[in-house]
């Protein structure tokens, strides 16, 4: 073989992968004894006008890129007061100026933007007024509350946290 070949060959053997623009995240929380999970890939605002805008308002979006957000439960657990089956489901939201509507699904792995194809799968809507908080330049998932059997998960991008009651039995 040729050395400039080999040489090419070498190179490509050792290129690390692409960076993706929006990194991998999760958190993790365990609540009583009950492990909730949330995986997710995490898109970076970078001066954009988010909701209203990039994400319009009354559509739904994955809160996330590239494969759509998971949520991974261990037991049965309540979100916002509506039963949720131990499981992993896919996680949607449609933004709107004063009410969002979260909806739990079914389906995963799925890419995130293919709602359209799975709506039959919804296990839960969920209409939840989100607040105002201090700007979150890339797009996070966290829990600012955790006590005995509770908690609230907080999706939080740009100046907008929509919090999410989870009890556990």
């Amino acid at each position: 073989m040729k050395p400039a070949i080999v040489a090419a060959l070498i190179g490509l053997a050792f290129q690390t992968p692409a960076v993706k623009p929006s990194q991998h995240g999760s958190v993790t929380q365990l609540v009583a004894m009950t492990t909730i999970t949330v995986d997710y890939n995490r898109p970076v605002a970078r001066g954009r006008d988010l909701f209203g805008a990039l994400v319009p308002y009354d559509r739904v979006w994955c809160p996330g890129a590239d494969d759509c957000t998971t949520i991974t439960v261990s037991t049965d657990v309540t979100i916002e007061g509506h039963a949720l089956a131990a499981g992993t489901y896919s996680l949607w939201a449609k933004p709107g100026a004063a009410k969002w509507t979260m909806i739990v699904n079914r389906a995963h792995p799925i890419f995130h933007t293919r709602y359209q194809t799975v709506t039959d799968q919804d296990v839960l809507t969920l209409e939840v007024t989100p607040r105002a908080g201090s700007h979150m330049e890339t797009l996070a998932f966290y829990f600012p509350v955790v006590n005995a059997k509770h908690a609230e998960l907080a999706l939080h991008w740009g100046t907008v946290v929509v919090p999410l009651a989870i009890d556990v039995p």
